[in-house]
């Protein structure tokens, strides 16, 4: 037979979590062929991509996009979806791009 319900104050309290002391899930290993590439020359720094990204891969300095950090990115393309100007596409995984996911020249 199941125990009786409890009450809500003979329930033990629950945790927190506080963000300073949980790591970030790696998530860049998840990308199944894609990942993202921005073409600097076309990026307002509108920051939607920062925005919209769900697990925080994509870097700003102050309030300028820098770049991405693949070791998050999971190739979701939401980044790509929302860019008004075109500026990120999505490229093969196996094509280089410089550390930050930035088109060379």
């Amino acid at each position: 037979m199941s125990d009786p319900l409890k009450k809500y104050n003979e329930i033990p309290i629950g945790g927190t979590v506080i963000a300073s002391e949980v790591k970030q899930p790696e998530t860049g290993s998840w990308r199944l062929g894609f990942k993202p590439e921005v073409d600097l020359s076309k990026c307002v720094n509108c920051l939607l991509c920062w925005i919209n990204c769900p697990d925080s891969a994509v870097l700003i300095d102050d309030t300028d996009f820098k770049g991405f950090d693949y070791t998050y990115c999971k190739g979701c393309e939401l980044c790509a979806e929302t860019c008004p100007t075109d500026a990120i596409q999505m490229i093969a995984e196996e094509k280089p791009v410089d550390e930050y996911g930035r088109k060379k020249a």
